[in-house]
């Protein structure tokens, strides 16, 4: 499997860079297609999610977490 890519997103104006393993970027991508929305701005909403969390994670694991719990609910299981 490939390593970690490191990419840059816009999120409320700033560059932020994010790096994810391709098969989240690709599930990333796929997810921000299906919802109608530009990739800035599910990373942005996941960002806003991740800061009212208690338990603030890094950018990264918010996404891979936030990909996990779709991917869950998509199974009927989240």
């Amino acid at each position: 499997m490939a390593g970690p890519v490191k990419r840059s997103v816009n999120i409320a104006g700033h560059a932020t860079s994010i790096t994810l393993e391709p098969p989240f970027w690709d599930a990333l991508v796929r997810a921000a297609g299906e919802e109608g929305i530009p990739l800035n701005a599910l990373v942005a909403r996941i960002d806003v999610e991740r800061i009212a969390d208690d338990d603030l994670p890094n950018l990264a694991s918010a996404i891979r977490v936030w990909l996990f719990r779709r991917a869950l609910a998509a199974a009927g299981q989240g």
